[in-house]
């Protein structure tokens, strides 16, 4: 295949430039002015910017366990409609991914999707935070990483402990940021919304204390630590200051973090409702800060389906989360490009070269050599928040107008995604 006309980005060698690109065997061939060969297909670009497939590094497929609400298959289609053609998916299905079977088996049926689905091992047996997984078997069988998300571990000997052996096999560790000591009814900030509506919610102090402790562990342990959807200024803070001290921290934002705030709740109920959870402007402008800084590297989703049924239940009772891989590019342009926030080479680094070279994945670049691996769109043009390929369709983004709309991605020199 040749891509012509198109104007690409590669935040990982700072190049934006018009050029033409050749792929064949999945990889990238050439990047020039070419003439097409005999035979060889023709993607007409014009007019439209060439990145780096997008790379997730926090997604929930479900699988296996509550594949009621999404599946490896469900889940590729959802991330090839986003852009992305690659994820790691984390570990609290049932069973836990915290052994070595259940972890080939969802990397042997992921083989079979259009694009690279990565599977995260969890760090403590059954998620429990008790005692440490073989992570040593966990990386040699595969796993690109490790965490407990959606659930903290609370033993801070045991936190150092995984920490230090995440460093020794030179692969990062993630931890969710939220002590419970400090949270009466998660998935809602507590604030004036909580107040309003008479229900108590979760802190913001319930992740500083554990972002505060990991900061200081991640100094000493000399791992590659992520905290995981930071949603919190003041953790903002704290991940700055440490890094200067020469931490090797790293964090995520959500683009739901990043544009919308706790009033969301009044308006879309339980759509809004997530951990940790959408809190003050204040906070809001702290994480665009970050992101600005690189104070914040990477940008993930925290992809989290769940059903109609479970969404429309009592707001204490609702599960927590929302998907998020169809509207994040989209959430990207439209909340920290279009206001002048971060350039588009900035926001397409925390969504592709960041992620690649933390986690050790053959992706986000373009350049000979390299995976055939692309997004394909236009950061103009417009389109509504409507259906979803997702098994699930919670989001608070059901109607909202984006900028960024997707023509194409393509994974291994192959269209996994069109425009219809």
């Amino acid at each position: 295949m040749i891509l012509k006309n198109g104007y690409y980005i590669d935040p990982a060698s700072k190049t934006a430039k018009q050029a033409d690109i050749r792929t064949a065997d999945g990889k990238i061939q050439e990047i020039g002015t070419l003439s097409p060969r005999e035979g060889e297909e023709i993607l007409d670009v014009c007019g439209l910017t060439i990145a780096p497939g997008l790379i997730d590094t926090h997604v929930h497929f479900r699988d296996p366990g509550f594949t009621y609400k999404e599946n490896l298959h469900t889940g590729a289609l959802a991330a090839a409609k986003g852009g992305f053609t690659s994820v790691i998916c984390m570990a609290n299905t049932s069973p836990a991914v915290d052994n070595v079977d259940t972890l080939t088996d969802i990397i042997s049926r992921a083989a079979k999707e259009t694009i690279h689905i990565y599977q995260a091992s969890a760090v403590t047996k059954g998620l429990k935070g008790e005692e440490l997984n073989d992570l040593e078997a966990l990386a040699r069988a595969g796993a690109p990483g490790f965490t407990d998300d959606g659930f903290p571990i609370i033993r801070e000997d045991l936190c150092f402990s995984a920490m230090k052996k995440a460093a020794e096999l030179n692969l990062p560790i993630s931890f969710h940021e939220e002590d419970p000591a400090f949270i009466e009814n998660s998935g809602i900030n507590r604030g004036h919304i909580s107040e309003k509506l008479g229900i108590g919610g979760a802190s913001a102090m319930a992740e500083d204390v554990l972002v505060a402790r990991d900061c200081m562990l991640a100094l000493h342990s000399k791992a590659d630590v992520v905290i995981q959807h930071i949603s919190s200024g003041n953790s903002v803070s704290l991940i700055r200051t440490v890094k200067k001290l020469g931490a090797r921290l790293h964090a995520e934002a959500t683009p739901q973090h990043f544009t919308l705030t706790e009033d969301a709740i009044l308006e879309k109920g339980a759509l809004a409702k997530l951990n940790p959870p959408f809190r003050t402007n204040a906070d809001r402008l702290a994480i665009i800060e970050g992101l600005k800084d690189g104070t914040i590297d990477l940008i993930a989703t925290d992809h989290a389906p769940h059903s109609a049924e479970e969404k429309s239940r009592p707001l204490t009772k609702a599960p927590s989360g929302m998907i998020g891989l169809e509207t994040a590019l989209g959430l990207g342009i439209t909340s920290l490009v279009k206001p002048g926030h971060l350039t588009l080479m900035e926001l397409l680094e925390k969504m592709t070269a960041n992620p690649a070279v933390l986690y050790h994945l053959p992706a986000g670049t373009i350049q000979p050599g390299a995976p055939a691996d692309f997004v394909i769109f236009n950061p103009d043009e417009t389109w509504i928040v409507d259906k979803f390929v997702s098994k699930s369709s919670n989001s608070p983004f059901i109607g909202m107008e984006l900028y960024g709309k997707i023509h194409y991605t393509i994974c291994g020199g192959k269209i996994v995604y069109q425009e219809q």
